[in-house]
Parts: structure tokens; sequence; C-alpha cells
């Protein structure tokens, strides 16, 4: 009996200590040395080593110890039974069955004569499962990858596994550096807590990345092609610098595309290699390539088994030409084109092969384009997924093919276009074309995810110029998920308010016509400054409502048709702009005396519209054109006929980046007589405006007629007044004009992976424009405040009451000791005894009335915040006219719901 039970316990203590071991490799010593099982020293007798171990019978099995576990669920673990005979190589089997079921952290078999004990120490229970140190990673990201649970039975391998895939976690975020330490915490009836001590550590970058073998091209247009960036101050806000493998073997499919293109057919990658700098926080990649030799397109084919595909005909319509450069793009691009012509004619599932036939001696490929026998295909059914809001039929109302129809490609790429332009669903949505019940049958698929459609814009403010200001709009472009568009609008500021609210109805009776309207009150006070103080120089009123319909007349021309009444009423404040109980010209001007009184507007117009753009909210190719006119003189007391057209084009230039032109202009044609001989036939409140937000560069009405007065005019010497035209001693009143133009260069700039996961979207532009085009204003100069008597500059005294005026006088000062009354100082004296009040000389220039371009460069940024849409511009004048009031910065604010 001793000699098996001597026997047992050192088989025991081997398996114990390798287990320990493994153990440590994951847990620190320190942490886990209270569950380490305690040293045991056999006072048995070491048998005589020439004595051979004899079999003997198990008599009884008795488990002591177990808290949780029942004896017979531990005795099922193992293959001990009693009557059967045992010797030392079965208690060694049994330790092993028992180490095996990781569910004691302790446990021995006692043998005396026969009956054996097995003496076990549980595991403890998990009582909680703690993370600490993360903060890149948040719980809801690790939880799933722990398989360790609370009540669950504590083991070491299940730690070790959970810090292995911790790691890993952060591996993939390109934190190699990261370390995971469990620990440990003992409680009461046996549990414990588990601790994962995390320390995350910095993100591995990627410090270099090296090209050994490529001799026709640098290593930094080949970096240039990876979407792998080496870390640096220009890559700051891009997520590219981190190490990750999946990225490391697409840049290899990269860089293989890119020699592809230019002839290189023979191009690999021997090895990719990324090496980890020993401080864990940088990684240094090397690519071993090997060019080869650069081929020329051979002898260029095209086979059609298509009755409607002539091999001629499609031959001359290649891009390629023999003796060009290789490029295997482009043959990939000539694949996809005839697959979409061959969707013109009806076959969705056109079998196009491009067979290539290379000869390494000429260095040439010859390519024939193997156009394969399909059937003409019908739409057998369209299927709409993912539209939990958006009705059914506003989906379907976009689609330009039904079912039953002759499948036409061009109808489908329209269909995508229609529904992306909606706004309603993602980004780039497309149409999945998949196989029928028939092989003449196609099913397109729509699965569309919608997203906001709703746009509400709030802020609010105090200033010293504006006092208390309130903005809020709201609009929602898909109403009830019936694409309706219903908007409302309120500002209130001290020298601004309006309110607006408005509908539109798209498919009127589910016909392709759209219906709308609008209410508003706009209250309107136009400023200026004086000395850096705002000051409101007329105010507008306008009450009104505009019906509006428009209807289809081809796929991408449309006409509508508007009708608009509107009750004007402009005054000024007569405090400050009248005398004697009429407008004064001579404080206003007559430009805003002619201005002023009560009007109504009866407007009727139209547009035709043409629009083929891709995309109507961020288009990237297509065109669009309008013409408008509308006539006032249907009943009201203004008549004129105003004329604009506006014209956009989109280029893609490639690698993302997007070229916007547009252009616009317009001119207003007066039907009535002019209010006074001396003013312009068009109102004031009816001319063009142009400048920010449609000219950036240039602040609200900053371009074009204008009229300044130079208010600060030094008397010293009266003979020789001394005007101050420094820009904080002007007034300036824009004027606006008849005609104007204004055109744009914007271009799209694509920025890397980490800032478009921020929603932001810089460009580049250049806008230009002028406006022009107004009878010149009567001015008051300094002229009309010189005595002709004398010459000299003085103040005009008038009386309100009886409009008489006259010159002022210098103060009389009497000499108390002789009596001598002398005249001296300025001419600002005026008899107010006899109603008579001084007028201070000023000047009044007329600029700004060229049709000469003012331009202006600039960059802005669209940024998806937290807060909503928000677009900064940073701009400069290049050119401008004098007169004109330039602004460099600017931005806007709003979100979405």
């Amino acid at each position: 009996m001793n000699g098996v039970a001597s026997q047992k316990f050192s088989a025991r203590t081997r398996l114990t200590a390798v287990l320990l071991t493994g153990s440590m490799l994951a847990w620190p010593v320190a942490a886990l040395a209270q569950v380490a099982p305690p040293p045991v020293t056999s006072t048995l007798p070491v048998p005589p080593t020439e004595a051979a171990p004899t079999a003997a019978t198990i008599k009884t099995i008795t488990v002591v110890g177990n808290q949780r576990l029942e004896a017979q669920t531990i005795l099922s673990y193992l293959r001990l039974r009693v009557g059967q005979p045992y010797d030392r190589s079965v208690l060694d089997q049994a330790l092993k069955d028992l180490a095996s079921t990781e569910l004691f952290k302790d446990y021995q078999i006692s043998d005396d004569n026969g009956a054996l004990t097995i003496q076990v120490t549980e595991n403890p229970v998990i009582n909680r499962v703690i993370l600490e140190g993360n903060k890149r990673l948040k719980e809801d990201k690790i939880r799933p990858e722990i398989k360790l649970a609370p009540r669950q039975i504590f083991t070491r391998s299940k730690v070790r596994a959970d810090v292995a895939r911790i790691i890993e976690l952060y591996k993939r975020q390109g934190r190699f550096a990261a370390t995971v330490d469990p620990k440990m915490v003992q409680l009461d009836q046996n549990r414990v807590d588990v601790v994962f001590e995390i320390d995350e550590g910095p993100k591995s970058k990627v410090r270099q990345i090296n090209i050994i073998g490529n001799e026709q091209f640098s290593d930094g247009e080949l970096r240039g092609e990876m979407a792998t960036k080496q870390a640096s101050l220009g890559n700051l806000l891009s997520s590219n610098t981190t190490y990750d493998p999946d990225r490391l073997a697409y840049d290899q499919q990269k860089l293989r595309l890119f020699y592809l293109q230019h002839g290189y057919a023979d191009f690999r990658v021997i090895s990719a290699v990324a090496e980890l700098t020993s401080n864990k926080q940088d990684f240094i990649i090397t690519y071993v390539v090997e060019e080869g030799e650069r081929y020329k397109f051979g002898d260029i084919d095209v086979k059609s088994q298509l009755r409607d595909f002539k091999p001629e005909t499609l031959k001359r319509l290649l891009p390629m030409k023999t003796g060009d450069w290789y490029d295997a793009k482009l043959v990939e691009d000539t694949v996809e084109s005839l697959s979409e012509t061959a969707g013109l004619f009806g076959y969705a599932f056109a079998d196009i092969n491009p067979e290539f036939r290379r000869d390494p001696e000429t260095r040439t490929m010859a390519i024939t384009f193997d156009v394969g026998e399909s059937p003409r295909t019908y739409v057998e059914r369209i299927d709409v997924n993912g539209n939990t809001l958006t009705h059914d039929k506003v989906v379907r109302r976009e689609f330009r093919l039904n079912e039953g129809d002759a499948f036409n490609s061009f109808g489908v790429k329209r269909t995508e276009n229609r529904l992306n332009s909606l706004g309603y669903f993602q980004d780039k949505l497309e149409i999945e074309r998949k196989e029928g019940s028939t092989p003449d049958r196609i099913i397109l698929e729509t699965n569309v995810e919608e997203k906001p459609t709703g746009e509400l814009s709030l802020s609010a403010g105090f200033s010293s110029i504006e006092n208390f200001l309130l903005q809020a709009s709201i609009r929602q472009r898909n109403f009830r998920g019936l694409g309706q568009q219903l908007q409302a609008s309120v500002n209130y500021s001290s020298y601004s308010k309006s309110v607006e609210l408005g509908f539109t109805e798209p498919y009127l009776f589910d016909r392709n016509i759209s219906l709308g309207g609008s209410i508003y009150r706009r209250d309107l006070n136009s400023f200026n400054f004086i000395n850096n103080n705002r000051q409101t120089t007329f105010q507008q009123t306008t009450t009104g409502f505009q019906v509006n319909m428009g209807v289809p007349l081809t796929e991408f021309m449309s006409v509508f048709g508007r009708y608009s009444l509107n009750l004007d009423d402009v005054t000024l404040d007569k405090n400050l702009y009248y005398f004697g109980g009429n407008c004064d010209p001579l404080v206003a001007g007559r430009y805003l005396c002619d201005a002023i009184g009560k009007r109504t507007t009866s407007l009727v117009g139209y547009t035709i519209a043409y629009d083929d753009r891709d995309n109507r909210l961020r288009p990237t190719r297509g065109q669009s054109f309008t013409l408008g006119q509308d006539f006032a003189g249907l009943g009201g007391s203004v008549r004129y006929v105003r004329t604009t057209a506006t014209a956009s084009k989109h280029f893609n230039l490639g690698s993302k980046f997007i070229l916007n032109i547009s252009a616009e202009g317009g001119y207003i044609y007066p039907l009535g007589d002019a209010p006074s001989p001396t003013s312009d036939k068009v109102r004031l409140t009816d001319r063009f405006f142009l400048g920010e937000p449609q000219l950036r560069g240039f602040d609200i009405r900053g371009v074009g007629p204008r009229v300044v007065r130079y208010g600060n005019v030094d008397l010293t010497d009266p003979m020789n007044p001394i005007l101050d035209t420094s820009d904080n001693a002007r007034v300036d009143d824009a004027l606006g004009g008849r005609a104007y133009y204004k055109g744009r260069f914007e271009v799209d700039i694509p920025l890397g992976s980490g800032a478009k996961e921020l929603g932001l979207r810089p460009s580049v532009f250049l806008d230009f424009g002028s406006v022009w085009g107004v009878k010149r204003p009567t001015l008051t100069t300094l002229a009309d405040f010189r005595d002709p008597a004398d010459g000299i500059t003085k103040y005009l005294c008038r009386n309100a009451s009886t409009g008489a005026t006259t010159f002022a006088s210098q103060t009389v000062v009497t000499d108390t000791t002789t009596g001598v009354v002398t005249p001296t100082g300025q001419y600002t004296t005026c008899d107010v005894t006899n109603g008579f009040t001084p007028l201070a000389p000023f000047e009044e220039r007329y600029l700004g009335d060229s049709w000469k371009p003012r331009v202006a460069i600039g960059a802005g940024v669209n940024w998806n915040s937290p807060f909503g849409p928000f677009r900064i511009d940073f701009a400069y004048a290049l050119r401008k006219e004098e007169g004109d009031d330039t602004k460099r910065f600017s931005f806007n604010v709003g979100t979405q719901f």
C-alpha cells in the first residue's frame, strides 16, 4: 500500500508542477500565489527498488473536500471503480483525469490497502469580471470577446485565452504594445473577482515604408498608391498610418494594379515584411518587388455571338490601339463598358471574356474580347427591401423599368441616380441584378438603408450690434414617408424678423406633377456702419404667398410655373431721415427717398430646367441648366420682367477629385416709369444684389453700385476743407443693379479614411462675379456746402417749418472792454431761435457700378459635426473695385434628424 501511494503522489507532484509552470506564462506569480497548492511532504517509506509493484483491488472510493460538486459527479470523470484492480499507472491516470476537468486547484489520492480517498480543493467561482485601464476600447467592444463570466468556475486556461483575445483586439486597433495583466481578488465562500488590468499603449504607427527592386518608379510614387501611409505631419488626420495586416495585403494588390496600368504585366511582389520595433510602437514595412518588362498592346480583336453586336463596329469603339502601352485597368473598363452596352440591348447577363496572348519576345499583349451568347432578359420582379418609413410607392415610382419590361442597363443606372438624388437612403445605393426563374428573366432587388431626412438649424446669441439673435428652421424632405416636403423657419433679431411655412407634394394624385406653396412674412432692416456702429437705413416689410407647379417634359427636362403675391412696405426712420415732414434727400439720399412707400407685386413666372447629374445632392458628374422668367404686372403696382439663367457641370477628375464649374446671370427690364426723374426705373428692393454667400470673399451685398458718404470734414481752413476718407468715417449703402453674373470653379478634395470618418469634405474654389447697371443717383458733395458769396465751406441752416435754407455764420465774440463785436471760429452757427437747425458738410460718392469681375480664391470645409452640418470658408479677394466690402471668413451650421 505504501509503495503504491508513494508512486501516486510523485505523479501528482510532477503534473501539478507542469500545470503551474504553464499558468505562469500568462499570470504573475504574485497574483496567483494565493491559489497555488501547499507543498506536501510524503512520510511514506520508499519501497526497495528491486521489488516489483503488485496489483491490488479497489475496495472503496471516498471523495472529500468537495463543496459544490457531488461526489458521483467527480467520480464520473475518473475510470476508477470498486472491485477493479489498480496500480500506480491507474492512479496516475486518475490524477490526469482530475487535472483535465480544470475544476480543482488542488487534488490528491490516498491509498489505504485499497480504500482510496480522493481529496479535492475546488476552483473558486467567479463573482465579477472587471476591466481597468481601457479608454480607447470601450467595454461593449471587449466584453463579447471575454468568455469568463460571473457564476462560472474559474480556470487559468480560460484566463489565458481571454488575455490573448483582448490583446488581439488591441492589435486590430494598431496597438501592438498593449498588455493585459490579469489579477484575482479572493473573496469569501470560495469566490473571486477577476480583474484585467489593461495598459493600452500607443498606436503602433508605420514609421517607414521601404521598397526594394523598383527602378522605373520612385519610392514616393509607389507609396502614394498604397492605402498605408507613413506617419508624418501631412498624414496627421489619416487613420491609415497604423499597421494593419489586411491593409498590407491590399497594398500589394494596389502595387500590382499600378504596374499593370503602366504595362508591366510580369510585375510581382516577391515579399512584404512588417517588422515591429523593439519598443513595439512603430512598424517598418519592406517590399521586395520585381518589375519585369514593359508590354504594349498587340492585336486587338472582338468576337461576338450576339446578333446585335457587330464585331467590326465594336472594334472601332475600343479605347486601346495596337502599339499603345498595355493598361490592365483600361481592359477592365472596356469589359465593363461592353457589359453596359450589352445591357442597353437587353442582355443583362452578357458573358464578356478578354482572352490574353502574351508574347515575351516582342513584349506585346494581344487581346480578343469574346462576347458569349446569352438570351435577352426581361424584368420578372422588382423587390424593395429595408424601407421602414418610406412607402413602397415612393421608391417604385423612381424606377425607369417596370415588371415585364425588357431589361435595359441605362434604365437601371438612371433609377439608381434618381434614388440617390432623393437623399432618403444610404449613399451610393445600387440595384442588385439576380437571375430569375428562367434564363431570360431577371430580378431587380433594391436594398435600401434609410437615413435622416429631417434638417434642423438652430442658433442663438447676443452681440452689441444685433442684440439678441434667434434663428431656427426645420425641414422634413420625406414627410410621412410619402416624399412630401414640409418646412418652417423663424428668424428674429433687432434687425431682421421672418416667418415662413411651406409644403410641396412631388407626386400630385400619384402623377408625376409637383405642387407646392409657401406663406411668409419678412421684416428686413437694411443697415450701414458709422464709426463701427450699425445704423438702420430703411425697413422693408414683405407679406405674401407663392404657389408653384412642376411637370416633366422628358427624363431630364422639366418645366415649372409659379405665382406669387407680395405686399411690400418700405419706410425710413422719420427722426433721422425726415425734414419738414418729408424724406430729406440731403440726409437719406434721393435713392432711399424713392424707395419708400407701399406697393403690391403680382408675379407670374416659369423655369425650364435640364438636369442629368448623377446625384442632385452630391453630384460627381453631369450638368444642369435652368432658364427662368418672372413677369411683374399681372395686377399690382410694380411692373418689370426678370430673366435669370444658371448652368453647372461636374467633372470626375479621378482619384475622387470632383470639379464643379457653374455660372449664373440675370437681368431686370423695367416696364413702368421711374418714381422720380432722377431715379432708376427699377426700385431698390427689386434689384439684384451680390455678396456673401453667393460670392465668397465679399461681405453681404458687398459688391456692386453703392453710395459712400464721408461725414468727417475738417473745417479748420474753411477755404480748403479736408475730407476724412478712412473706412471708419464712411457710410456705405448698397444700391444693387439691374444686371448681374457670377461663376465658380470648385474642386472637392478627397481625404483619408480618418478624416472621412470625421465627416470632413474640404474644397478649394475661385469665385467671380459682378452686379451693375443702375442710373447714377443725385449726389451731395462739399460744393453744396460752399457759399457762392465768399467761397467758404459752411454748415447749412435749415428751417423745418418754412423750408428755408441758409448758410451758417461764425460765432460772435464781444470784447467787454471796448464793446467791439468780432466773429470767430468756424461757420457752424445757425439761428436756432427762429427754428433753424445745422447740417454738417459731407460728401457722397458713387462707386462700384462696373461690369468688371470681382475675383476671390479660397478654401472651405464641410464638417458633419455632432451639432449638424458645419461649413467654414476662408477667402481672399484677388480683384475688387473701389467701394467693395471684403470678408475673409464665414461659416454656417445646422443639424439633421
